[in-house]
């Protein structure tokens, strides 16, 4: 797992920059070194119910990641402004679901910036992976 060292180390900017100066696009990881990883880079263990109250709170904002993903995402969401539908988040109901390290870091990113008008933090990312991995048929 050189690639959990390159992310203890510098975090996914410096695991990102490996990954693509060795030739790797995109990247899997199965939902569980997605958070092993997340957890390790966090400092701490995850937590699944601090991960399903940061998903369904709109942080002061409009939106919560509930509004499209659903407050219980195993059924297809719906863009709260584009209409468009979503696929199951949690890895149960959708196989490809944090498959992709950097699909993973992408929809984060973009996500918890319309959210929170911020990126969330390793903490925040490992609870609610936590959270949706706990999520069974």
């Amino acid at each position: 797992m050189q690639w959990m060292e390159a992310l203890k180390c510098g975090g996914w900017g410096v695991l990102f920059a490996c990954l693509c100066g060795s030739g790797g696009g995109a990247w899997a990881a199965s939902p569980g070194e997605q958070l092993k990883a997340l957890s390790a880079q966090a400092g701490r263990s995850p937590n699944a119910a601090q991960g399903q109250k940061f998903f369904n709170a709109t942080h002061g904002g409009e939106w919560s990641c509930a509004s499209c993903h659903g407050a219980l995402p195993i059924t297809p969401g719906k863009h709260a402004n584009t209409g468009k539908t979503i696929a199951p988040l949690a890895p149960a109901f959708h196989t490809e679901r944090f498959t992709d390290v950097a699909k993973s870091e992408k929809w984060f990113r973009r996500n918890c910036k319309d959210v929170l008008a911020r990126e969330c933090t390793a903490a925040e990312k490992a609870d609610v992976l936590a959270w949706l991995m706990a999520l069974k048929p």
